[in-house]
């Protein structure tokens, strides 16, 4: 058995489909959904959790799923990945696949790797920067997250901000910023937090929190407002290329 064979990972699911998020919006991926998270988002709406199993959509959209026994092998992920073609990239996605940097270090895949993370693991994400070619990095502000106190703010941008710099922008890799934004979100958190950043990223995308397959009626939803959302934009554009884009591939029912 090779040194990786020796190395796994509980993993959620591994499918293809397309990017529904950010700017690679359309591109056709394969997904690698890692279990687990270090974090607690109240707009949290991804099943991240370990049920001991890893499903497995071999053919794209086709809703049939085989269950391949967890902690999964980079051998067995390798080779579960080869039936998918023509790809865009691998996302590597969850949960939060920052947990898993040693593993992903040592994954060998033909596609470029596409990380999308929380950005708030600054010495994992050392350890992925000669690795990825694509970062995804979710900014997520403090107001979002579940009791959470002063001093752990503070250190929670810190971070952000280092795996930013760490995974930033550069001749081989591109790496932009998504902010999800509900009805709490505000110009005074926000600005700061994109000025930050700006050095080390090619765009900001403001993701409007979505309903969609949710009761928008449920723990007293509200989405924020087509007014100011814009008017975030408008004062985020003074610091960069900021866009709106929604998640696409809740529209149309895909994974």
């Amino acid at each position: 058995m090779s040194a990786s064979g020796f190395m796994s990972a509980p993993i959620r699911e591994v499918f293809c489909s397309v990017q529904g998020e950010g700017p690679y919006v359309g591109t056709r991926q394969a997904f690698v959904r890692f279990s687990g998270c270090n974090l607690n988002c109240n707009y949290c709406d991804t099943d991240f959790a370990n049920p001991g199993t890893c499903d497995y959509e071999q053919v794209e959209g086709s809703g049939s799923f085989e269950k391949i026994k967890n902690p999964v092998s980079i051998d067995r992920l390798e080779a579960i990945l080869q039936p998918f073609k023509k790809l865009h990239s691998v996302s590597l996605t969850g949960g939060e696949p920052l947990l898993y940097a040693d593993f992903i270090e040592r994954l060998n895949v033909a596609s470029p790797l596409y990380l999308e993370s929380n950005m708030t693991l600054p010495e994992q994400a050392r350890k992925l920067i000669e690795k990825v070619t694509y970062v995804s990095g979710d900014f997520k502000l403090p107001e979002s997250l579940w009791g959470i106190g002063p001093e752990a703010r503070e250190a929670h941008m810190e971070n952000t901000i280092e795996c930013f710099r760490l995974l930033r922008k550069s001749h081989s890799r591109d790496c932009f910023c998504k902010i999800v934004v509900d009805r709490n979100t505000e110009l005074e958190t926000v600005n700061p937090a994109v000025e930050a950043i700006a050095p080390y990223v090619s765009c900001v995308i403001l993701q409007p929190e979505t309903p969609i397959g949710r009761d928008p009626m449920s723990s007293g939803f509200i989405q924020a407002s087509v007014q100011n959302i814009m008017e975030l934009q408008k004062s985020l554009l003074e610091i960069i290329d900021t866009r709106i884009i929604p998640q696409t591939h809740r529209m149309w029912g895909c994974l």
